[in-house]
């Protein structure tokens, strides 16, 4: 694997790292919805790129307005993106929530790679997104186990769907910032453009549910660290990745964000993670190895020796 590569594959794990401790921080913050938290951390983290990266996207607004088509998609996913999360966690419970976006999230990226650029899948994506997926089954069924009922009771199949509409969103911008990006466009420039139009789309949000942010200072803290840390330099983290790695990839590596919520629920929260759910972990892990990982030395393929014939 190129060294750049490399980096992009380490940028990536850290956004997933820290966006699996959304989730967390939310708990200390009962009293504000889900759409207030989401409009908060992805409105105002994406203002904040916007302004980072505003000399920039000054400079490119012609790139940008040739590349509006993709920007419009991203902007409008960015939007949908928390609303659709936060409301499949609100509905069906945060595990199931949380497995069912991120989880859908690789194959819908792949699915749209198929259709817009005739990317085929490899064997070794396949194996790693296999794995993954059924670890996160692991751990959602093994959550749902240790609390003895069901969450959300007929809201679960709307929380579902909201689920696999937030990762639809979420695979649509990944797919549309790195178009941005292969087409010439800076990273900072992409993501910035992008969340910064999703983050103004989502500020009516905010107006309208953010009052009890207001209402003390831990749920003020709360707002600010999803904004500035998560969202902000998640999203930063994950746009240097993305211009480095494929986004099927790079949303495949984010798998690692609910074994993070999960780990940080038993050590903080107080919850109980069964057995069945530490296989789990184990899985998503392995799964990121699969396809990150270099690929030992060896005979070359036939794929190889053609090019090298040729």
């Amino acid at each position: 694997m190129m060294q750049g590569q490399t980096w992009g594959v380490v940028a990536i794990l850290f956004s997933a790292v820290v966006w699996g401790t959304t989730g967390t921080a939310a708990t200390f913050a009962p009293d504000v919805s889900a759409a207030a938290i989401g409009a908060a951390a992805m409105g105002v983290g994406g203002i904040a790129q916007a302004l980072v990266a505003a000399r920039g996207i000054v400079r490119s607004r012609a790139t940008l307005w040739d590349q509006r088509r993709l920007l419009v998609i991203g902007a409008i996913s960015v939007a949908i993106y928390p609303l659709a999360f936060y409301g499949s966690m609100r509905l069906a419970g945060v595990t199931v929530g949380t497995v069912i976006t991120i989880g859908s999230a690789p194959l819908l990226s792949a699915l749209i790679e198929y259709l817009f650029d005739r990317r085929r899948l490899t064997l070794r994506w396949s194996a790693g997104a296999f794995v993954g997926l059924i670890g996160m089954g692991l751990i959602c069924v093994a959550e749902n186990l240790s609390h003895r009922e069901v969450v959300g009771g007929d809201s679960v199949p709307l929380g579902v769907f909201l689920g696999l509409i937030g990762g639809l969103t979420y695979a649509l911008y990944s797919w549309s910032a790195r178009k941005m990006m292969l087409q010439g466009t800076q990273p900072s420039v992409a993501m910035g453009s992008t969340f910064g139009l999703g983050g103004l789309l989502l500020m009516p949000v905010l107006i309208v549910t953010g009052g009890p942010f207001l209402a003390s200072w831990t749920n003020a803290a709360v707002g600010i660290y999803m904004a500035a840390v998560p969202m902000f330099l998640g999203y930063i983290s994950f746009g240097f990745g993305l211009a480095r790695v494929q986004a099927s990839m790079a949303t495949v590596i984010t798998l690692l964000e609910p074994v993070v919520a999960a780990v940080l629920a038993v050590l903080i929260v107080g919850e109980r993670l069964p057995s069945l759910g530490w296989i789990g972990v184990a899985m998503v892990v392995g799964c990121i190895a699969i396809i990150t990982l270099p690929r030992p030395l060896g005979r070359p393929t036939q794929a190889q020796t053609s090019t090298q014939q040729s």
